[in-house]
């Protein structure tokens, strides 16, 4: 008997379903609709079930969703879900909501309930724990705008949060002549932090503030367009941060980053003098 041979996928040969997103995403749906109980949703045990969980018709009825279509879903088919039917599913199988946000990266798609990429606020509680902090503090949003600080952070980023600069990070440390003379070894934390930016944009890079800010920063930087074009990708990280301050000299942090629990689009960034 003749071995099969595996084909290179194409167009006429594509790949395994189990290898797509989409089953990815159906696979992922599939395990947490069997691990839900009728009863945890107020259902009655009904007839004796020959799969656990809920049917895939149940949910399809708490989805509002017809019961073809959350098969196809299940099944890893290449059908359009949208965010609205994403969230629906995500609550009718109570999904955590680390669970809920996996869902929508699996899907490719912005969770509804995330905050508004346009909203510029934040919590109250967050602003001000910065003023506690006793080292250099700041909060970022989204497009890394600073939107709070304390005075050790304005008296350490000169140009940036003293004064009445620009308080963007990317601007200021691309565009700021200040930023290279602070910044020990520039050329590698700028590049570094280029590619943070991707990854931690990678959700929103459609929105227009951020697609703004990086037309505004490739033209007005060389070394930014340059960074941005290279498609290098890195993990937000913390670690050692060199200074050459204008005052105090050579000064060494660990920088630390926070997520708020329910606001991950903003950053509490603390330095930790060494």
């Amino acid at each position: 008997m003749t071995p099969r041979t595996s084909q290179p996928a194409s167009a006429d040969h594509p790949p395994p379903l189990e290898a797509t997103p989409a089953r990815a995403l159906g696979d992922f749906i599939r395990a947490h609709r069997e691990r839900l109980s009728p009863q945890a949703l107020g259902l009655p045990p009904g007839p004796r079930r020959r799969t656990p969980g809920l049917r895939r018709e149940e949910v399809a009825q708490l989805c509002g969703v017809s019961p073809t279509w959350y098969t196809w879903i299940e099944q890893g088919r290449p059908v359009s879900a949208s965010a609205d039917a994403l969230a629906r599913i995500a609550v009718a199988l109570q999904l955590s909501r680390a669970e809920r946000a996996y869902l929508f990266e699996l899907a490719a798609q912005r969770d509804p309930a995330e905050p508004d990429p346009a909203a510029a606020d934040a919590p109250a509680t967050l602003l001000e724990t910065v003023q506690l902090v006793n080292t250099p503090a700041y909060v970022l949003d989204r497009q890394w705008n600073a939107l709070a600080w304390n005075e050790r952070a304005a008296g350490l980023f000169v140009g940036w949060l003293d004064g009445t600069h620009d308080r963007n990070l990317l601007r200021y440390t691309f565009t700021e002549p200040a930023a290279r003379e602070l910044i020990v070894d520039w050329e590698t934390r700028a590049r570094r932090l280029a590619a943070e930016f991707r990854a931690d944009s990678i959700r929103h890079l459609s929105d227009a503030p951020t697609r703004a800010l990086i037309d505004s920063l490739s033209a007005a930087s060389d070394a930014f367009a340059r960074f941005w074009a290279s498609q290098d990708v890195g993990g937000r990280e913390g670690g050692r941060r060199e200074f050459n301050h204008p005052r105090e000299g050579r000064l060494v942090y660990d920088q630390i980053t926070f997520k708020p629990a329910h606001r991950e689009d903003l950053k509490l960034v603390v330095l930790v003098r060494e």
